[in-house]
């Protein structure tokens, strides 16, 4: 796995450590599943988005793969 260094404020690493002590876990997973969801959010829109332009503008793309 890739890993990636976060920054965090002293008082937002308090209450992620707090957060991963309360739930037993570690505070590594949780800021992941925080990741996870943030894309998981974002994602949605810009796929539909995407879609919409792909059908829009199907007989250009489809020209220019030509």
């Amino acid at each position: 796995m890739d890993e990636l260094t976060l920054h965090l404020p002293a008082g937002l690493r308090q209450e992620l450590d707090d957060l991963a002590d309360a739930t037993g876990r570690l505070p590594e997973d949780i800021a992941l599943d925080a990741v996870l969801h943030r894309i998981a959010q974002e994602a949605s829109p810009v796929r539909v988005r995407a879609e919409m332009l792909a059908v829009a503008h199907a007989d250009l793309l489809r020209r220019l793969g030509e």
